[in-house]
């Protein structure tokens, strides 16, 4: 399934518990979540998705000047 772009898996490991995951970038996110609805997992991982979207980018440092 996709998500703002972001591509991601909800799989069912026991009745109740859905395992997920998706990648940003070079980053891979998973998880799971208990519920007994299919469509609430999915939901969580969007939400969760919205988050990791949400977070700065971290910048890398600025130029260093050395004083003479």
């Amino acid at each position: 399934m996709i998500h703002k772009g972001v591509e991601f898996t909800v799989t069912a490991a026991a009745p109740g518990i859905w395992k997920w995951q998706f990648r940003i970038g070079d980053r891979v996110v998973s998880g799971r979540t208990e519920t007994r609805l299919q469509l609430l997992a999915i939901r969580r991982v969007q939400l969760r998705i919205d988050r990791e979207l949400k977070k700065p980018a971290s910048s890398p440092p600025g130029p260093t000047t050395s004083i003479p």
